[in-house]
């Protein structure tokens, strides 16, 4: 795709990013709000967003951290990545990845992680495909430890 230009995110992008959450990543909740609270809180020195510009329009984003264990070395963490259903198969996902890979590389991490829901076959060849490989199944356990305020989600 000649027109696709990968840079870092900014806060012009954040209503086209949070529509990709909640259309291409199924997240019905997430809200504009949310997204711009989260995206100011970004720690540059952690983690990047970055997205796929397509004539002026976000056509997709990911959004990759450092991941720091204590029975690991570093690694780096995908914590979201979305294309918009009108860009997909046309190399968008792909580049998005190779630019997180890239800025793992540029902070001294070799491995690169994340995790995908089990329902996302698609997305699970997508990840093979790209090399990624699925070392384990696990479940996610979750638990609200302080009541959320009435309209908050």
């Amino acid at each position: 795709m000649n027109d696709l230009k990968i840079r870092e995110a900014t806060v012009v992008d954040i209503p086209q990013m949070c529509n990709l959450f909640q259309k291409d990543l199924g997240y019905a909740e997430c809200t504009l709000e949310i997204v711009k609270k989260q995206f100011a809180g970004l720690d540059a020195k952690r983690e990047a967003v970055f997205v796929a510009e397509v004539q002026g329009r976000v056509a997709g984003v990911i959004h990759i951290e450092r991941y720091d264990v204590l029975y690991f070395p570093p690694m780096s963490n995908i914590l979201g990545l979305a294309v918009s259903s009108d860009f997909r198969r046309q190399g968008i996902g792909s580049a998005l990845l190779k630019r997180a890979e890239q800025w793992a590389l540029d902070h001294k991490i070799n491995t690169v992680r994340l995790n995908s829901g089990g329902t996302r076959t698609q997305a699970h060849q997508f990840y093979r495909v790209q090399g990624y490989v699925d070392d384990k199944t696990q479940l996610r356990f979750i638990k609200c430890v302080r009541p959320l305020a009435a309209g908050v989600k």
